[in-house]
């Protein structure tokens, strides 16, 4: 039988903005109600409702262009700079060329974060190709923008970080690296959108993605890891996973406790046979996985390594 998320109703979309807002750090400015929150194009803060771009943009026509996915904890950006690394790496790898420095865009994040006064809060910065012609060359635009969202957020209900979360395998396959690199953080999502789709008609929050070979890919928003006999495991790049970075960040508090990460090829069937499953990512942090293709994870509930990474990581991210 599908799995029903019997824990909460499944949301519209990866990424959600909260009912009530974060608590702000002491000392910083008032928090603007989400409906409020200014929006930054190009030098300049916009209303909500004046955050416009041309529809003859590239971005929009065809998906060129890429983004990074931030959060700010108290007021500070959590790894900027690698966020950043990726960014330019995403961009360099589609010969975009991004207008701003690093040193500008920084800048700009934090204006935003405090225009809106939010200290806890997500951050999506996007980079376009720029308005341009009908087709498809990429030549043919000009004045590529960007653009600084800052928003609350809530991916999974909080409970589910008690319960743990449980998911389906998606048919629809994680792009081939050859075609489409998963390494590109690009505003092309519809790979991952297909596989939402599938698991939310499943009853759930999310789906496990496999690539060409077969192999556990990631999911739709998430980086996996699988813990067996107290080993930790997680797909290489080049099964087709993004480079997270709280995937790298998870793996360095791993090993700073002792535990032993492997990073290798993995299957389903090491998914449904290991004592722990967990997913990463930004937006969702650290989340358990309980059950997979109605096959119970270990016990049925978060397992002792996921909960305490969980927590380990919750205090990195607000140190």
């Amino acid at each position: 039988m599908p799995c029903v998320a019997t824990h909460a109703k499944p949301s519209e979309d990866s990424v959600s903005v909260q009912s009530q807002p974060t608590q702000k750090s002491a000392g910083a400015p008032a928090q603007s109600s989400p409906a409020a929150f200014k929006v930054w194009i190009n030098g300049q803060l916009y209303e909500k409702p004046d955050a416009k771009i041309s529809v003859y943009d590239h971005g929009l026509l065809y998906g060129d262009g890429v983004f990074e996915g931030l959060r700010s904890y108290g007021g500070k950006v959590f790894r900027l700079n690698e966020h950043l690394d990726r960014l330019w790496n995403s961009a360099k790898a589609i010969a975009l060329e991004i207008p701003l420095s690093r040193e500008q865009i920084a800048r700009a994040m934090d204006e935003t974060l405090k225009a809106n006064g939010l200290a806890d809060g997500y951050i999506r910065l996007i980079v376009t190709r720029g308005a341009g012609t009908l087709g498809l060359d990429p030549a043919r635009t000009s004045d590529p923008q960007v653009i600084i969202i800052t928003d609350l957020i809530a991916v999974y209900p909080a409970e589910l970080y008690d319960a743990g979360l449980e998911i389906v395998t998606a048919s629809t396959l994680r792009n081939h690296p050859a075609a489409l690199n998963p390494r590109i953080k690009s505003l092309n999502y519809l790979n991952n959108i297909l596989a939402k789709i599938e698991c939310l008609q499943a009853g759930c929050m999310e789906a496990l993605m496999l690539n060409h070979k077969g192999e556990v890919a990631e999911c739709t928003a998430d980086n996996i890891f699988l813990v067996r006999n107290g080993v930790i495991t997680t797909p290489p790049t080049d099964a087709g996973v993004l480079e997270g970075i709280t995937r790298d960040a998870v793996i360095e508090l791993a090993r700073e406790s002792g535990l032993e990460v492997r990073i290798e090829p993995i299957t389903r069937h090491d998914v449904y046979i290991a004592d722990e499953c967990f997913l990463t990512g930004t937006a969702v942090e650290v989340i358990a996985v309980v059950k997979v293709d109605s096959r119970k994870i270990g016990s049925g509930t978060p397992g002792p390594i996921a909960r305490d990474l969980k927590d380990k990581f919750h205090k990195l991210a607000r140190s």
